[in-house]
């Protein structure tokens, strides 16, 4: 293990994410983290229950037991017990990546009992075959690993322009001025409390933003707190309250690519996060964190949540921070917790206008894609082919990205696993560099193009003639002692 300026640590030091910060902290830090990714999570539940045509009521307690369950998966993730937990500073929630999948499940007649039952199911088959994941740590040299990371924060990037542009595509004011000279605010006062030289302010820049946005968003009308406590005040996630999962062959297949999708993600989330706080990932630690990410997901679907996986803009927030505690991760577990049982404090922060979000949400994506950038800083490019895997592997991250309709006329199952451009970084970095790094039989003795492109070379027997002191000055060659060494003009070839 190294500490922050790369010297290595002695074997009982204290790990970064080990650190306990106290609970004021803990709690203002862990708050920071629920506000950055609040509307990530919610988001997936309120598409599911309007696909699955729910009542306002039902809605509200799908949003809450995600909510619930998050809080508990993300406390497994950061605290662990044996074999579960990669005890790193992740938050967990619902995954994205499963939405299109339920939502055709739900369009196909397998109803809400279907869709839990393929997460339940497929979830199961995650967790048997997470020790195959947790040996592909060394498939992840920094070459690799930068290339994910600088995608992960990429293709977030639409996120945070949706958000600021005012988070709802069918509002009239969206991408009016109003809302993106409010993102605009909340970028500044990011900018301007980490200026500011107290420690502290700096490392809740992100919270104090939101707070100053939201409190601008009020008096200019764009944010509305009237609804607050029109809805009930406590309400427990009641287990099988949509009746018990179902199981459905089909569905559970479907649900199974997802799950693929979502190990690979994870693994990129847990090792980028690993190499941001400074604190080594090896594939039991790794194996740990997917194990605790597939019960997670078993479980969920018994209170009516689904497929659970870290937050990718989170491990921006760490990035930006620089607060590397699990615990403060910890205490952001504890509050999803309270939010799912006290609907009116998640009523709240829904008052939180997008376009506020928006505005910190540059800041924290892209420092993502900074670290990754930074991560791949580190890799040799001479006399090797690492410049176009890096040029391919994120090129095919940031398809999806540019192009969502791009793998449309795909199957579904390839589609799935590529329009996910963290996944579609991932396997194409892992394989080229497979296929370039690894398996070199084939390979060129001579720079390709790519290679040779990237600066100037010179021929051996060049280098060879230069002595120790020559330097180049107007075209001319010069000894140590600053004698002119006379160049032989060479003569052309017969024939030419």
């Amino acid at each position: 293990m190294s500490d922050q300026t790369g010297a290595p640590q002695s074997s009982g030091a204290q790990r970064p994410e080990d650190e306990n910060l106290g609970f004021a902290a803990n709690l203002m830090y862990g708050l920071q983290h629920v506000l950055t990714m609040y509307g990530g999570i919610v988001a997936v539940p309120l598409i599911v229950a309007e696909a699955a045509g729910m009542s306002a009521a039902d809605a509200g307690l799908l949003v809450t037991a995600c909510l619930f369950m998050g809080g508990v998966a993300t406390l497994l993730q950061t605290l662990g017990l044996p074999f579960f937990g990669c005890r790193l500073p992740l938050v967990q929630g619902v995954s994205f990546a499963g939405v299109a999948t339920m939502v055709s499940i739900l369009h196909t007649g397998g109803g809400m009992q279907g869709v839990l039952g393929a997460v339940m199911y497929a979830s199961v088959l995650g967790l048997i075959i997470a020790p195959v994941f947790s040996r592909i740590t060394k498939f992840f040299p920094p070459l690799v690993n930068g290339c994910v990371i600088t995608v992960i924060g990429m293709s977030l990037m639409p996120v945070a322009a949706h958000w600021a542009m005012g988070g709802n595509a069918k509002s009239a004011d969206y991408g009016s001025m109003g809302n993106i000279g409010l993102a605009g605010l909340s970028l500044f006062m990011v900018l301007l409390f980490s200026k500011l030289g107290n420690a502290m302010l700096s490392r809740l820049s992100i919270l104090m933003a939101i707070v100053v946005g939201t409190v601008t968003a009020v008096f200019v009308g764009k944010a509305d707190f009237s609804q607050v406590l029109s809805g009930p005040i406590f309400a427990v996630p009641t287990p099988l309250h949509f009746g018990w999962p179902t199981f459905d062959m089909a569905a559970t297949i479907s649900m199974f690519i997802v799950i693929l999708v979502i190990l690979v993600e994870t693994s990129a989330d847990v090792l980028a996060v690993g190499e941001i706080v400074d604190s080594p990932v090896d594939g039991r630690r790794l194996g740990d964190g997917l194990r605790a990410d597939m019960l997670s997901s078993i479980v969920a679907p018994i209170f009516g949540g689904f497929t659970q996986s870290a937050f990718a803009q989170n491990v921006g927030l760490v990035a930006v921070t620089g607060v590397k505690s699990r615990f403060v991760v910890a205490f952001s577990g504890l509050i999803l917790i309270v939010f799912g049982v006290l609907p009116v404090m998640g009523r709240i922060v829904a008052c939180v206008p997008p376009s506020v979000l928006g505005g910190a949400g540059l800041v924290l994506f892209g420092t993502v894609a900074a670290s990754g950038i930074r991560t791949l800083a580190k890799v040799e490019y001479n006399n090797n082919m690492n410049l176009i895997i890096v040029a391919t592997s994120v090129s095919a991250g940031l398809l999806p990205v540019v192009a969502p309709k791009f793998y449309d006329q795909f199957p579904d199952w390839f589609a799935t696993i590529f329009h996910s451009g963290i996944s579609a970084t991932a396997l194409v970095a892992v394989t080229l560099n497979l296929v370039y790094n690894h398996f070199k039989q084939g390979n060129s003795d001579q720079p390709s193009v790519f290679e040779a492109g990237y600066g100037r070379v010179l021929s051996q027997h060049v280098l060879e003639a230069l002595a120790d002191g020559d330097r180049v000055e107007g075209g001319k060659v010069f000894d140590k002692e600053g004698k002119e060494v006379p160049v032989i003009q060479a003569k052309p070839a017969h024939g030419h």
